[in-house]
């Protein structure tokens, strides 16, 4: 029988040295890494990235967990939405809690300074520190693909959602067109391990990011985990042509 692996971009290693291995790669583009994303999708994230938000709308009194929730980016967008809301019609502070196992970009979030509603916690997304039922939405945004067992976060994303939660993943996908995949395969290897190295001084960072995209499961077989982890009405929306994809699903 053959030993249990897990992949680290192109690579399939140990899963016991994978988290290890995502770690070391995340202490080192920390610094850098709001800078990179900027340069490589062209400020496109920050649209995608409004466009969950949205899709979210955030309320007072809310509790959302941001899982992987790294620098806060997507948490500062949550905190302001929710109290533009409690501005308008009143209702307690929501409260946006960022768990993410690097301690180095959370670090890196807190220096950029954070909301009032904001927390910060260094977790697993696999084992999260939080208890059953605690949530009223979980949101995880290019980081679902870095974990070992994408299955288990899954199932402790359904764990910690009160009934009726909700549960929204954006992560990078598989283009809809041949055309638009061979555009964005060029693009990704050719270009953004170069700009890796000129700006972040490591290009075998941003080399295994762009390996792991290439490994992560396609819209539809990722909706299918989705909908195996227990979660219902679970559908996707394609970013940029399938660039990147929003997947949805609800705690009923």
């Amino acid at each position: 029988m053959s030993k249990p692996s897990a992949t680290f971009g192109f690579k399939d290693v140990d899963p016991a040295l994978k988290a290890g291995l995502v770690r070391g790669v995340f202490d080192r583009v920390a610094k850098n890494y709001d800078l990179m994303n900027d340069l490589m999708s062209g400020g496109v994230h920050r649209l995608w990235k409004d466009a969950v938000a949205a899709r979210l709308n955030p309320q007072p009194g809310e509790v959302i967990i941001d899982c992987a929730g790294g620098t806060g980016d997507m948490a500062r967008r949550f905190a302001k939405m929710a109290r533009s809301a409690q501005q308008r019609r009143g209702g307690p502070d929501a409260t946006i809690n960022i768990v993410d196992y690097n301690a180095e970009m959370i670090m890196a979030g807190i220096e950029k300074g954070g909301e009032p509603e904001i927390t910060w916690t260094v977790g697993d997304a696999q084992r999260l520190p939080l208890p059953d039922a605690y949530a009223d939405a979980y949101v995880i945004s290019f980081g679902i693909r870095n974990v070992t067992d994408i299955d288990a976060a899954l199932r402790e994303a359904r764990r910690v959602l009160k009934p009726g939660g909700r549960f929204l993943c954006l992560e990078f996908s598989r283009p809809a067109t041949e055309a638009l995949a061979k555009a964005y395969d060029a693009y990704s290897f050719k270009v953004i391990p170069q700009v890796g190295e000129w700006v972040a001084k490591d290009r075998d960072a941003y080399q295994y990011l762009v390996e792991s995209i290439r490994r992560f499961p396609d819209q539809r077989t990722f909706l299918s985990m989705i909908e195996a982890a227990g979660f219902k009405r679970a559908t996707y929306t394609n970013f940029t042509g399938g660039v990147a994809a929003l997947h949805q699903g609800w705690a009923l």
